[in-house]
């Protein structure tokens, strides 16, 4: 039973997790990197500084077996880092039902999900819990990206709730709100625009238009080691603040400082 520095990582084989873990191990944090892809396991075989395992955030009986095993190794968690995520693009009067759901479930529900099983080695540390939203959680949201946006948003209220309810037992919950930076996830956007602009039937032409931008936003992006660093000052910080906002895009940025109506009607043209 280690009673070191531990942390917990979702989606630890994202482009944004395998930076923090880099960074997090070289400051002799213990890291458990979950995963819903097995091959995390054989990833980090051979460091001694990461405890690898398979975990789908949305299935309790997989999430309940991690808290197992974490449970047996650590005496507590001085932080759980929720960087699973699901990106989805298409019409929100168009995708199926089932798409939306499973956004949410990823989005949303694991990470509710995950928090209320390892709450309790949270509180044994008096640990954080570090939520990654998005930039997009601060933004009008913008045709293709809704349900998304819409799981974000909701991610946000949950932040706040959990981080009011936990104020009560000395456990900080802090939002951290990036904006694009070069992950696969960030990549995948052009595969998604494309497959969703084959499958429309009332937006091709204007989801065309929007692939067009694409490109530009990805070679705009940002390194994920920025993003690692602010993650590690989190962790190491006496007063961390609530939220966090990281690398915001500029365009979308200034598209909120329009009124309502102006936006509304520049997106129509951007995209008409």
């Amino acid at each position: 039973m280690t009673t070191q520095r531990c942390i917990l990582i979702t989606g630890a084989s994202g482009g944004l997790a395998s930076a923090a873990i880099d960074l997090l191990t070289r400051f002799n944090y213990h890291v458990f990197a979950a995963d819903i892809n097995p091959e995390v396991v054989e990833r980090y075989r051979d460091n001694p500084f990461v405890s690898a395992l398979v975990m789908d955030v949305t299935d309790s009986d997989a999430v309940k077996k991690a808290y197992d095993t974490i449970a047996g190794e650590a005496t507590g968690l001085d932080a759980v880092i929720h960087l699973a995520g699901k990106l989805a693009v298409g019409s929100v009067a168009e995708m199926p039902v089932e798409d939306a759901r499973n956004i949410l479930d990823v989005n949303l529900i694991g990470v509710y999900n995950v928090n209320k099983q390892f709450l309790s080695l949270v509180l044994n540390r008096k640990g954080r819990i570090i939520i990654i939203s998005s930039e997009n959680a601060r933004q009008t949201a913008v045709p293709f990206n809704g349900i998304y946006a819409l799981s974000k948003y909701a991610l946000e209220a949950y932040s706040d709730a959990l981080r009011r309810e936990l104020a009560f037992h000395g456990v900080r919950v802090i939002k951290v709100r990036p904006g694009p930076f070069k992950t696969p996830m960030t990549r995948s956007t052009v595969v998604l625009f494309a497959e969703t602009e084959k499958q429309s039937m009332l937006f091709k032409r204007n989801i065309a238009k929007g692939s067009g931008y694409l490109p530009g936003v990805y070679e705009k992006a940002h390194d994920p080691a920025l993003m690692a660093k602010r993650i590690l000052k989190i962790i190491q910080s006496r007063n961390p603040r609530t939220a966090y906002n990281i690398k915001h895009d500029i365009p979308r940025t200034l598209l909120e400082l329009l009124p309502v109506r102006w936006a509304d009607a520049l997106v129509k043209r951007v995209l008409g």
